[in-house]
This record gives C-alpha cells, sequence and structure tokens, in this order.
C-alpha cells in the first residue's frame, strides 16, 4: 500500500502510480476519514495499515523526526509543489533498486530522495 500525504492532493499522483503500482494507493486521509490528521498522528495510523509506504514533500516534519518503525517505511522527497507530478516516476526508480524493489525491504526505513 502507498499513502501520499494529503499535501499531495490534487496532483492526479494517486492515478499515476496506480498505472505501474500493483497495490493500493490511497491518501493519509482515507486511513482516517472526517477528521484533521496532524502530523504526529501519521505514524499510528500508518502502523494500524499492513506494510505501508508513506509518501511525502513535507521533508521539514518527517526527515529525522519520525520514529523508525518496522511496521512502515516513509519517503521523503525534496519537492516543492510545483514538482509534485514528477513524484510517481522518481518512486518508481526508487523502487527499482534493490533495498527498495519488495515491501519487506523497504520496511523500518526512512528515505529521503534529493531531487
Amino acid at each position: 500500500m502507498i499513502v501520499l500525504d494529503e499535501q499531495l492532493l490534487g496532483a492526479n499522483l494517486e492515478q499515476a502510480i496506480g498505472k505501474w503500482y500493483q497495490g493500493n494507493v490511497c491518501f493519509i486521509t482515507d486511513l482516517r476519514p472526517n477528521s484533521i490528521i496532524k502530523d504526529e498522528a501519521i505514524p499510528m495510523l500508518l502502523r494500524k495499515e499492513s506494510q505501508p509506504t508513506f509518501i511525502t514533500i513535507n521533508e521539514r516534519d518527517f526527515w529525522r523526526k519520525v520514529v523508525i518503525s518496522e511496521y512502515f517505511c516513509i519517503v521523503c522527497f525534496n519537492l516543492p509543489d510545483s514538482r509534485a507530478s514528477e513524484i510517481s516516476l522518481l518512486l518508481r526508480n526508487l523502487f527499482r533498486h534493490p533495498e527498495f524493489n519488495v515491501k519487506a525491504k523497504r520496511m523500518g526505513k526512512v528515505v529521503r530522495q534529493k531531487c
């Protein structure tokens, strides 16, 4: 499962990623509908899912601030909102890397992708 940060709403990333990723692609807001989700609550929500990979461009609030957990992976892209459309290709390239090509290998990692 790929979980997109709500900041990425409107970039059509769920469709772009869904073209090549066979699992579920959703937004963090889908995990707890009709509520405000603060950044500090995101790890708790991710732990309730089965091996999710959380994607964000909010690197300031996640890189080196989230406690690493074997239950999820976080990928922080160092991109402005205006370049969010690039995430699908960048994520696909990351998932081709031998350390990230299987969900089990990704779990327990917080990754910062400089772009």
